[in-house]
């Protein structure tokens, strides 16, 4: 039986587990020991820190591995790339795992590339955070360069925002530099795909939904399918494809922030593994093609492929809490109604566990998963999907107060 190793146990590793088990390889888990649910799915599991290269690389020699991968996260694509170069696995390489971590890197590889992203100065100060702002001219965002689910990333318009930005960066981060970026004005939205040996095997933009925690916006949802131009559709695909080149990106799947400024297209980030906030199942959704399945043939060398895929629209949304609490009450006959087959609800948490307010995008208390009709328009199955939202809400009480009075 083939072996695969996956980093991580969270909520975000589960379907990637489970798929790895439906399609018969043996599943082992690292991650610390804790609540993560994918624990219990495991046929293996090892109580280990993901970041540790050296410990993940030596659990692949151990177990000989056919391949290693993770999902939603950051946090482990170096241990992934340290281990896919040692030990000559198909996946992303140990220096571009390096670039796709570390946004000062990646902004600095952009601009090599010829990948048009915005001005950005790499400051090891609060005095060089300072000039940066007064330089590049406020707004700026300021961001700690090694960190993901928006954590550590702030919107300054003032000095005094700026000071706050920049301790909050620093608090998170284990880099001496931050960086701090010109903050553009345009419409942001993700892009998703699959590099197999250099060819792109699916690239989808698609719209995203933005949920504001003071000077912090968290992605809060996605949308397919992303209507465009061809000629914008292909400065996404050469922008895209550039910015990959740059990292040396290869044999991962991609996910990527871009902000269309009128008619130009700017690279913000762009990491080596599929992005959080159900973008793999609203990807599955969307083509009717597992995304797991195919991230996971990408790990053992398979070949991956979408075929003629079908197009169906669909849309997610994240819960967040804006306060702490205690989740006291659940409405489970509300939330029944409103789970069918073409509505997928998850919770996160249970009667009696305590719930953080939200300040970044791993705070979240569950996800909805909406899936609409061939030809259904976007603003129709938006419409829906906030019909659903707001009756998830009022149905899910912290404290005794329902999120969505």
């Amino acid at each position: 039986m083939r072996k695969l190793l996956i980093l991580g146990a969270g909520i975000y590793q589960v379907p990637l587990i489970q798929k790895a088990k439906e399609m018969g390889l043996f599943t082992i888990a690292a991650s610390y020991a804790g609540p993560y649910p994918g624990l219990a799915l495991a046929d293996k599991v090892y109580d280990t820190d993901t970041t540790d290269m050296e410990g993940i690389l030596s659990i692949a020699r151990s177990e000989e591995i056919d391949g290693i991968c993770t999902t939603g996260t950051d946090v482990a694509i170096k241990s992934l790339g340290f281990v896919c170069e040692k030990c000559g696995l198909p996946g992303l390489s140990f220096s571009s795992a390096l670039l796709a971590t570390d946004k000062s890197k990646m902004k600095k590889s952009f601009l090599q590339g010829g990948v048009s992203t915005a001005s950005f100065y790499q400051v090891f100060s609060l005095e060089e955070a300072i000039q940066a702002f007064l330089t590049l001219q406020p707004p700026v965002m300021v961001k700690a360069s090694d960190s993901s689910g928006s954590r550590g990333i702030t919107r300054a318009e003032t000095v005094e925002e700026l000071v706050y930005a920049y301790d909050a960066a620093r608090s998170v981060t284990k880099k001496p530099y931050l960086l701090v970026e010109k903050f553009l004005t345009g419409h942001e939205i993700g892009v998703d795909g699959i590099l197999q040996d250099g060819t792109w095997k699916l690239l989808l933009p698609h719209d995203k939904y933005m949920y504001k925690a003071g000077n912090t916006t968290i992605p809060a949802g996605h949308s397919f399918p992303f209507t465009c131009s061809p000629q914008m559709e292909h400065e996404i695909k050469r922008q895209m494809s550039l910015a990959a080149l740059s990292l040396g990106l290869d044999n991962c799947a991609v996910n990527a922030d871009l902000l269309i400024c009128d008619d130009r297209v700017f690279v913000l980030e762009m990491g080596g593994r599929a992005g959080a906030t159900c973008i793999p199942e609203l990807i599955s959704c969307y083509t009717g093609v597992d995304y797991y399945e195919q991230i996971i043939k990408n790990a053992l060398g398979e070949k991956v492929s979408f075929g003629e895929y079908s197009e169906i629209p669909c849309i997610s949304r994240l819960l967040f809490c804006p306060r702490a609490g205690v989740l006291t009450h659940l409405r489970d006959y509300c939330i029944s109604q409103l789970q069918t087959e073409y509505t997928k609800i998850q919770l996160d948490y249970q009667i009696g566990d305590f719930i953080p307010s939200v300040t970044n995008g791993t705070d979240r208390i569950g996800s909805i998963v909406h899936q609409g009709f061939p030809g259904q328009s976007l603003n129709s199955l938006s419409k829906e999907m906030n019909q659903i939202l707001s009756s998830l809400q009022a149905a899910i009480y912290v404290d005794g107060i329902p999120l969505h009075p």
